[in-house]
């Protein structure tokens, strides 16, 4: 079977890059002719002859000015932002560390602010670009224990629909994909009987697929998309 390359051409950013949906998304965009770099705090697990690995750490904003510096030096364009890292503890409020809550906060939100901050400048001068938060069915659902990542992810739609309204005079649209339980090592923190209970209580009661995210990804980075902005889509039937 062949492979459409319909990134060719394009050079995009994915933090979190190193597993997850994050490898899972710098796999794709890859295997379909982009070129790609990577943010995250570890070591790169995997190699590619289009793929370049920066080790940052998006919770703190220098991390990511130095990153984007060291990125300059090697593209003058970015075309493809995804802002896919994140942590998570699922806690009771009442029992939740302050530092936990606090790593989430500069991990989840300013994190994905800082990068999309800073890719913006870049799209500045090309007058095109494709910001895409990911975020989180715990936006809407709000479980118990999520109180502070449901926050950060419910916060990241909203940055994303700012950032759109200040981006849209120059061609960069900011969307955001609410992915609902994928198996990973994420999901794996939680409670099994409490995914099976909040996966049982969707419209369409299954865990997301790889080409569930991938097929949404997709639609909003074509050039074909120029038209939506601001927009948020959940994975499952999530509303």
């Amino acid at each position: 079977m062949t492979t459409t390359l319909k990134y060719a051409g394009k050079f995009a950013l994915v933090t979190g890059s190193r597993r997850g949906v994050g490898r899972l998304i710098t796999e794709h965009l890859l295997q379909h002719g982009a070129k790609v770099a990577g943010f995250a705090r570890g070591d790169a697990t995997f190699e590619h002859s289009n793929y370049v690995h920066f080790q940052v750490d998006v919770s703190d904003p220098a991390a990511v000015q130095k990153g984007f510096a060291a990125l300059k030096k090697i593209t003058e364009v970015i075309h493809i932002v995804v802002n896919n890292a994140a942590v998570l503890t699922s806690q009771y409020a009442m029992i939740m560390p302050p530092a936990a809550a606090q790593a989430m906060i500069n991990t989840n939100l300013l994190g994905t602010f800082m990068v999309s901050r800073e890719a913006s400048k870049m799209m500045r001068k090309t007058k095109w670009g494709r910001i895409i938060n990911i975020g989180s069915m715990a936006a809407s659902l709000e479980p118990i224990g999520d109180s502070v990542y449901a926050a950060c992810k419910a916060g990241v739609s909203t940055l994303a629909n700012v950032m759109a309204r200040e981006l849209a005079p120059l061609n960069v649209t900011c969307n955001t994909l609410g992915v609902s339980g994928i198996k990973s090592d994420m999901l794996d923190q939680l409670p099994k009987e409490k995914i099976a209970a909040v996966i049982a209580g969707l419209p369409l009661p299954r865990f997301a697929e790889a080409d569930d995210i991938l097929n949404v990804l997709d639609f909003f980075a074509s050039d074909r998309s120029s038209y939506i902005t601001a927009q948020t889509v959940f994975l499952g039937g999530v509303n």
